[in-house]
């Protein structure tokens, strides 16, 4: 892909520093959606839940430094078990584990669920922790294989997001995509990153797909 360049550092010029300047060019949300916000998992909730692919989870360490890790199985692979907890199967990955590591010493997790063509998103905030309960991990075997993992979340904060921004960028919608032609390569970029002398382009690219085919679950 040509025509995209990295240039020098910008330096911002104008930052704003408190809550109060924030308020007074944002201003204040509506009683809507001040009340919209839920402490638990009701049966809208669960029911969208049980309708999604795919959701990112946001966590961070005890020093503040962030992740955000896209999660995806088959519709309903997140379980909830109550009104206030929900687990999520951790399938096989790259290993760094960076999700599980901030766990480990901040337990605190946000959650956003997507269904594929429809706008809005389920929010979900709390705290969670790796469980390893076998007939937990049992019933989300998928292909005879179950989770090593689980991820386990008490919800404290739950409530639907609007759909502008997928109005916005047009994501569900096909016209609005580009061509397969133009899109980045993972590969390229892997290799021009990782900069490893004994691979190329060609073995990355069979490696992913490798990893693709036989070892999702």
């Amino acid at each position: 892909m040509g025509g995209v360049h990295v240039k020098g550092n910008y330096q911002f010029k104008n930052i704003i520093q408190t809550e109060e300047e924030l308020r007074s060019m944002i201003g204040f949300p509506s009683e809507l959606v001040h009340n919209k916000v839920i402490t638990y998992l009701d049966n809208h909730c669960a029911q969208f839940i049980s309708k999604s692919p795919f959701l990112v989870i946001s966590t961070s360490d005890e020093y503040g430094f962030c992740d955000v890790s896209p999660r995806g199985d088959m519709t309903g692979f997140v379980q909830v078990l109550s009104e206030k907890q929900l687990v999520i199967p951790e399938r096989p990955g790259n290993k760094r584990i960076d999700t599980m590591r901030n766990i480990l010493s901040n337990p605190r997790i946000g959650l956003l669920f997507f269904i594929p063509g429809l706008g809005e998103t389920l929010r979900i905030n709390g705290k969670a922790a790796l469980v390893t309960d076998d007939e937990l991990l049992e019933s989300m075997a998928f292909k005879g294989k179950k989770p090593l993992v689980g991820i386990g979340v008490e919800v404290e904060e739950c409530f639907i997001h609007c759909a502008k921004a997928f109005k916005r960028s047009g994501l569900w919608e096909p016209d609005s995509w580009p061509q397969q032609t133009i899109l980045p390569s993972a590969a390229k970029i892997i290799f021009e990153h990782a900069k490893l002398p004994n691979m190329s382009v060609d073995s990355i690219q069979k490696r992913l797909e490798e990893g693709y085919s036989k070892r999702l679950y």
